[in-house]
């Protein structure tokens, strides 16, 4: 994948000559002076990976923050921790995803799933292996995904890592449509057959 440079546009205002002046300027002497009236190529200061990978980490948790209060809004029965973490792919810090929450549900025929729900600025295929992304999409989109979890007993602490018993991946699903991963992740969360039902009915 080709690197990618960052930079920083210089905001524009401090130091411009009001309109007025320019104007003025222009009838007095003939010329626009270009460095004061805001039509030159604006001063470029590079960002460190650093830098991008802090910016891309603030916004990937407000976007979790924000989604984690949505889901607990819908309906007083269904709630979900809010455990937000974020990462970002190190070679290319525009680029994240952010854990927005937790839970266990029953899945399938299978009994007590811990999962996780997540949200990326990129898409990508999940693969469920140390790697965990492939074919990733390096302009900006957002993913939107749940995987099986279970502990790793070969580790103390036991860590989590994705329970292959769950698909090969653990993903439970993945959607590009914020409404449809909201419908997800409560259906996730409902308890029993009457609150499927009331999550069921979302437009």
């Amino acid at each position: 994948m080709a690197k990618f440079r960052y930079y920083e546009s210089k905001k524009p205002g401090k130091g411009l000559v009001k309109a007025k002046a320019v104007h003025t300027n222009f009838l007095r002497t003939g010329r626009i002076a270009r460095e004061t009236d805001g039509w030159f190529k604006e001063e470029q200061r590079y960002l460190s990976d650093a830098e991008v990978a802090r910016r891309t980490g603030k916004r990937l948790e407000a976007a979790g923050k924000t989604t984690h209060e949505r889901l607990n809004k819908f309906h007083h029965a269904i709630r979900f921790p809010e455990i937000i973490f974020h990462k970002v792919l190190a070679a290319t810090p525009h680029l994240g995803y952010v854990h927005v929450t937790a839970s266990k549900t029953d899945f399938a025929e299978h009994k007590d799933v811990t999962w996780g729900f997540y949200i990326a600025n990129f898409s990508a295929d999940i693969t469920g292996d140390e790697q965990f992304f492939d074919h990733i999409s390096p302009g900006y989109a957002r993913m939107y995904f749940a995987v099986a979890m279970k502990p790793d007993e070969t580790t103390t602490p036991h860590r989590p890592v994705i329970n292959r018993d769950i698909r090969d991946n653990g993903l439970l699903f993945k959607t590009t449509d914020p409404m449809t991963a909201l419908k997800n992740v409560l259906l996730l969360g409902a308890k029993n057959a009457e609150l499927r039902k009331i999550v069921a009915a979302i437009g």
